[in-house]
């Protein structure tokens, strides 16, 4: 019952949000974002815990004012996902600035391949859109696998409408390394969200002085293909989304292959950590992600 609930609602999301005037749209999920807030339930309470870490000299207070504009970040990310069907190439054109593309055009140019890693930042999804259409690359991606089946397939069904491969990263006879990595052979796109591990079996790194575990799978896979690996990072600028391709993490020339990925995810981190720094409200991360706060289960694997 919970199941078909969650699907509805995301159902009714997109089929009647789109239909909103946009006015009336961002003021309701900016309503909405404050009424989360002010009730302060687990996500909220994990949101200040994850940005303690991010702004440890900042006061009660000021961890409450970006709390509070990172629930309204969160919610417009859902408000424009749900309008995102509807808009016309020219709109998904002119709501984003991508600096330091020529990075990117120059890899691909080149017939190299390329892997863009990115965080839970600002709206990935219309940055995904943008790449796919106005920036002339379709790419393919991994998505988790949700419950219910109906809902993932929403997401799969949405996002391949955007211009995405979609893969699952789970439940599929499909071997989604070898698929990734085929796609990078073969010159093409891969864009991965990597600053979460989902398997418990990622690379420890530092990350604003704690150890945390996050994906090794896109510095593996440049390891593997001689594909470039590009951090990116996003957040919004009044109604514009700004994306930055930072340079290409190379690959170490010494060390055993699992010291160059670590050492590669660490850098990929590295930069991840300084965006988010300055653009905290934009990072959408209101689970668990530090070793420390998981249980101990967890921080052992």
């Amino acid at each position: 019952m919970r199941d078909r609930l969650v699907d509805w609602l995301y159902a009714l999301g997109w089929a009647a949000v789109k239909r909103l005037p946009e006015r009336t749209a961002r003021a309701l999920f900016t309503a909405i974002a404050d009424r989360v807030w002010s009730r302060r339930g687990k996500g909220v309470r994990q949101l200040e815990a994850n940005l303690r870490r991010v702004h440890p000299e900042a006061d009660e207070a000021r961890l409450r004012e970006l709390s509070r504009a990172g629930m309204r970040s969160y919610l417009r990310y859902w408000m424009e996902s749900f309008r995102l069907p509807t808009w016309s190439l020219e709109r998904i054109g002119d709501a984003i600035t991508v600096k330091n593309l020529d990075q990117l055009d120059e890899v691909m140019a080149a017939g190299r391949g390329a892997v863009l890693a990115l965080p839970h930042m600002a709206n990935w999804d219309l940055a995904g859109a943008w790449i796919a259409s106005a920036g002339g690359y379709p790419f393919t991606t991994v998505a988790e696998r949700l419950k219910p089946e109906s809902l993932f397939d929403r997401f799969v069904a949405y996002r391949e409408g955007l211009g995405m491969e979609v893969l699952a990263l789970t439940g599929s006879d499909l071997s989604v390394i070898g698929t990734l990595a085929r796609r990078l052979r073969e010159g093409k796109l891969v864009c991965l969200v990597g600053d979460r591990d989902l398997s418990a079996a990622g690379i420890e790194v530092d990350f604003f002085g704690e150890p945390t575990r996050m994906p090794a799978g896109p510095a593996a896979l440049a390891q593997r293909t001689g594909a470039a690996l590009f951090p990116v990072t996003l957040w919004y600028d009044g109604p514009m989304l700004r994306a930055e391709i930072h340079p290409e993490v190379p690959v170490p020339a010494e060390g055993s292959r699992q010291e160059k990925t670590t050492a590669m995810v660490q850098s990929t981190a590295d930069v991840w950590a300084e965006g988010i720094r300055e653009h905290s409200a934009d990072w959408h991360m209101l689970q668990k992600l530090w070793l420390s706060d998981l249980t101990p289960r967890g921080a052992a694997q």
